[in-house]
């Protein structure tokens, strides 16, 4: 696990456990915005040194090891979330786990993981590159916005889809990075400069929507001592995604040119995304439970929780509905509204697996 990944996972978990109640969306908003902000104040930041700043390759540097030292002062200042207890040291020890009740979700997630940080790697890979090569813009200014266009998108997109349902975030997200990219690799054809940031802006849309909805249908399934290692997870996904396939495709440029690598590689990240977007579209509704069932004992025995019991708080008492209710229209079983202690999985989490 790289250091950067370690403090990804370390800060979101931090910020998770820092919401101001457990069904806020700060923490995973925040976990989403901040890595996207990041990459695009630090890609402006850079064109900006290697454009006007004396001995750019160095100054950058030095400023960066500046920054990182003014933060590591300020973590010391930070309230603690929890109770202090042994083992620190051990804590260090990278523990990576996706929990029983996440992993159909966040197998149906990879893709989108894949396609979002595969588009980011490629922007900082070899988005000035084709800035330069392709586009001819031999600005390194330029060179920077082109990677600050598509994380400063996805950075705002991702603070205008908070408040919406994960799931078609998560597919919307996808579809726009996939449509972005399909213009972006149209640009390149023309050449168009204007049309290579319209479509770059727009799959930084996707790119920060798609991630955002992704963490949020994931951090909702995972309880407050299976966040780091779920997020630890995520991370490990995005982050090989982020790096394995820009340098195969820079690899693949001397022999196959830069504009044929860059067209290969976007054209995997729209497969890519458009395959994540179906799980997100298709969003599942229990069947309608046949009245007659209902009404005969052995339809009461078959909505029963698996325990014979109901529920009301975990306590195993029904909840204050009869059949007539179910026979006016209502086809939900009887602990349907419970905490869902009762159910596979069991309690929140397993309602949420269960809905994911």
């Amino acid at each position: 696990m790289s250091s950067r990944e370690g403090s990804l996972r370390a800060n979101s978990t931090s910020v998770s456990t820092r919401q101001p109640s457990p069904t806020s969306h700060l923490g995973p908003l925040l976990s989403s915005v901040a890595p996207a902000a990041g990459l695009a104040v630090g890609a402006l930041g850079a064109g900006l040194l290697v454009q006007y700043a004396p001995a750019p390759t160095m100054l950058v540097f030095v400023l960066l090891i500046a920054v990182f030292l003014l933060l590591a002062a300020a973590v010391f200042f930070l309230p603690e979330p929890v109770t202090p207890r042994p083992g620190a040291w051990a804590s260090l020890r990278p523990r990576v786990a996706v929990p029983p009740q996440a992993r159909k979700a966040f197998l149906a997630a990879t893709p989108s993981l894949v396609a979002t940080w595969a588009m980011g790697g490629l922007y900082l890979a070899l988005g000035p590159s084709v800035a330069a090569g392709v586009l001819h813009i031999g600005s390194h200014l330029v060179g920077g916005l082109v990677v600050t266009t598509l994380f400063g998108t996805g950075a705002v997109a991702s603070l205008l889809v908070g408040d919406l349902a994960p799931k078609r975030v998560m597919a919307g997200g996808s579809v726009a990075l996939a449509a972005g990219t399909g213009l972006t690799l149209l640009a390149l054809v023309g050449p168009s400069t204007p049309l290579f940031f319209v479509g770059t802006a727009l799959a930084g849309a996707g790119f920060g929507s798609s991630f955002l909805g992704t963490f949020r249908s994931l951090a909702s399934l995972a309880g407050p001592t299976e966040r780091a290692d779920l997020f630890a997870s995520v991370y490990i996904v995005s982050y090989l995604a982020f790096s394995v396939p820009a340098v195969l495709a820079g690899l693949a440029v001397p022999s196959l040119g830069l504009r044929t690598a860059t067209m290969v590689y976007g054209a995997v990240v729209i497969v890519l995304a458009l395959l994540a977007a179906v799980p997100g579209t298709a969003v599942r509704r229990p069947a309608p439970m046949p009245l007659a069932a209902v009404a005969s004992s052995e339809g009461l025995a078959a909505v029963a929780p698996p325990d014979g019991g109901g529920c009301r708080g975990g306590t195993g008492a029904l909840p204050s509905m009869t059949l007539p209710s179910l026979e006016r229209g209502s086809h939900a079983p009887p602990w349907s509204a419970c905490c869902g202690a009762c159910r596979p999985g069991g309690g929140v989490g397993g309602l949420q697996g269960a809905a994911g």
